[in-house]
């Protein structure tokens, strides 16, 4: 059985956390999308009811988008400098 530095248990959890993040995003952005790709009654009218409640897909987009950048940046510094290291 291998053992498991400190470094890459932070590592592993911390990449975790972005990757959900990023997709909690994304399912966030549902709606909006539902309504750019096949906009149809259904959809405006979901994008309307959303809309009186404070839905704001431009959160989405930048809190989303610059975690997913994070974390990728986090994963190619990590795989380029730390992996191999014991």
């Amino acid at each position: 059985m291998s053992t498991q530095t400190r470094g890459k248990t932070v590592f592993l959890l911390a990449s975790m956390v972005g990757w959900l993040l990023s997709g909690g995003a994304l399912i966030y952005l549902t709606p909006f999308l539902a309504n750019q790709i096949a906009p149809s009654d259904t959809t405006h009218l979901w994008m309307e009811n959303l809309t009186r409640g404070g839905y704001n897909p431009i959160l989405a987009l930048a809190g989303g988008g610059s975690i997913l950048i994070c974390t990728i940046i986090g994963n190619a510094v990590w795989y380029r400098y730390f992996e191999n290291q014991t």
